[in-house]
């Protein structure tokens, strides 16, 4: 090893998801963990020596406060306009988030280095801001020059973001012409639903559409660049049902561009969100911190509106002019969750989805041209590369990521069995890929003197504190372990794995310092109650086959 940096401080809760980039000599990286109250930033540090060259804030610190390790001078005036733009000081406790967790690029040609910035944290804004504001750098894309990490310009998509509507996404530099003018624009689909079209020069807004249903902004002006935010979308008063969700209208699952068909291929989410603001909340660094009433995530008891439910969501492949600013052709997925877009001079799409199917389409036209089964949900975007002459496809499969994780029901039954491995294709090669791990079958739930009120509690309490990673309704996805299969063994540690962390080495932390022994015991209660239910209708759906 020649060197390692820990690039985020250690005592709190950063994470990292974004590889890093190479920039002449300087390695640059991100961070993530935006809900868990940190500051966002980027670092470049020196490649032969691992030294910190420069680190950008992309929330501000307090303007009355000295500079930080690697801060560079000359962006002390834009962080002072920046802080200007948060209300009250709550964010200087709780870290803002504003994390560039995934998406950069660089234009070797104007020097520049563009990075995308991250939501708000929490989300519910009067509790990071309570005065509002634009709230910079969240949901930005931002120019840095890559040697000093010196400011040059930004282009905001959501002021004031309040719903989780990040700018990570994927960013492709490309050149358009645009009424008869060649210019060098970013092209990107953020989470918040609108298409942008931005001179990469200076920042300016060309066009932007949205390419997904969206209900908290009208339009973008093309005058100010900023979206005309509608009462639709504010759900500081009563619960909204609002479009896109957190996941977005796109999330980091790449897109990507053809310049012989001029579009770009975009994997599209097509899901609302119940938002409410949570009148009880209060920061925590252990936990998910939202503001966002976690209740309103409980699925419907009544079957047909939990099928009503499962069906509303949906994803697909959308090929969007970016010039026109609008979709040419489409084609829908079973889920919202699909894999990122590769496409190919050759005038082909090819894209993974959460059936497990990696697709080929004409790129020109949407025309499905050839498909296999993967035996996975894939959520990965395949490469392209060729050896001696000869092409290859390669695609990582597998199910996972956040909406695996969460989303219940509908990530249970369709993305898995997780069944993880790299496939690659040449033309004319034949590949059989085997099945994946049989089905968990359900074994006999322990029984529970429970009554309603323990159970009704129990899922309350649930919905506080686990479904995040254990999905709503106690439907795991497939990627953490199903609460509702575990074993006469798993049943009896129960709190000792909740409260005592007799799993910390597996991910599984103790909850002692959160949650009470009647806190465990009732979402114990609740948990094998789901289990009887899922047990009996596993049993029935078995009959009537």
């Amino acid at each position: 090893m020649i060197w390692e940096k820990m690039t985020v401080n250690p005592t709190q809760a950063y994470s990292i998801t974004g590889a890093p980039r190479v920039v002449k000599n300087n390695v640059v990286i991100g961070n993530g963990g935006a809900e868990f109250g940190v500051r966002g930033y980027v670092s470049a540090y020196d490649a032969d020596t691992g030294d910190l060259v420069w680190r950008f804030y992309t929330v501000p610190g307090n303007p009355e406060d000295d500079l930080e390790e690697g801060e560079n001078q000359k962006n002390e005036s834009i962080m002072k306009l920046a802080a200007s733009t948060w209300g009250g000081s709550n964010w200087l406790d709780f870290g803002g988030g504003g994390t560039v967790w995934d998406s950069m690029a660089y234009d070797p040609e104007l020097d520049l280095l563009y990075i995308g910035t991250g939501n708000g944290g929490p989300w519910e804004q009067s509790r990071r801001s309570p005065d509002g504001g634009d709230n910079l750098f969240l949901s930005s894309i931002i120019a840095l020059k890559p040697d000093t990490g010196e400011y040059v310009w930004h282009y905001q998509t959501t002021p004031g973001d309040k719903w989780d509507y990040t700018a990570t996404q994927h960013m492709i530099l490309a050149e358009l012409e645009i009424d008869g003018r060649l210019r060098k624009v970013i092209m990107q689909a953020p989470k918040n639903g609108f298409f942008y079209v931005i001179d990469r020069t200076d920042g300016k807004l060309i066009s932007a559409e949205n390419y997904v249903k969206v209900t908290w902004a009208s339009h973008v002006d093309p005058d100010s660049g900023r979206p005309v935010k509608i009462a639709s979308g504010d759900y500081e008063e009563e619960l909204k049902f609002i479009f896109p969700g957190p996941l977005g209208g796109h999330n980091w699952h790449p897109m990507s561009y053809n310049p012989n068909t001029g579009l770009v291929y975009i994997p599209v989410l097509e899901m609302y969100f119940a938002y409410s603001k949570d009148e009880a909340y209060t920061y925590d660094e252990k936990l998910w911190n939202t503001g966002i009433d976690s209740q309103t995530t409980i699925p419907p008891k009544n079957i047909l509106q939990l099928a009503s439910l499962v069906k509303s969501i949906r994803g697909r492949l959308s090929a969007w002019d970016p010039v026109e600013q609008k979709e040419v052709w489409k084609s829908y997925h079973t889920l919202p969750w699909n894999g990122g877009t590769l496409t190919t001079s050759g005038n082909l799409v090819f894209q993974g989805n959460s059936d497990g199917e990696f697709v080929a389409f004409q790129a020109d036209t949407g025309k499905r041209l050839w498909s296999t089964d993967l035996k996975s949900g894939i959520i990965a975007p395949p490469i392209t590369y060729s050896i001696d002459g000869q092409q290859y496809v390669s695609v990582l499969v597998g199910w996972g990521g956040m909406f695996a994780l969460y989303s219940g029901l509908p990530a249970k039954y369709t993305g898995g069995p997780i069944n993880g491995k790299i496939v690659t294709f040449a033309l004319g090669s034949d590949l059989s890929i085997p099945d994946g791990p049989p089905t968990l079958e359900m074994p006999y739930p322990p029984e529970s003197n429970a009554d309603e009120v323990t159970i009704a509690n129990g899922e309350e309490k649930y919905h506080a504190y686990c479904f995040v990673c254990h999905g709503v309704g106690a439907v795991g996805g497939g990627v953490i372990s199903d609460l509702r299969y575990m074993s006469e063994e798993t049943h009896s540690k129960f709190s000792a794995i909740v409260l005592g962390g007799m799993y910390a080495n597996k991910g599984m932390v103790g909850f002692s310092d959160i949650l009470s022994q009647e806190d465990s015991e009732e979402i114990h209660a609740y948990l094998i109650q789901r289990a009887k239910e899922t047990y009996y209708l596993e049993r029935i759906n078995s009959f009537l086959k």
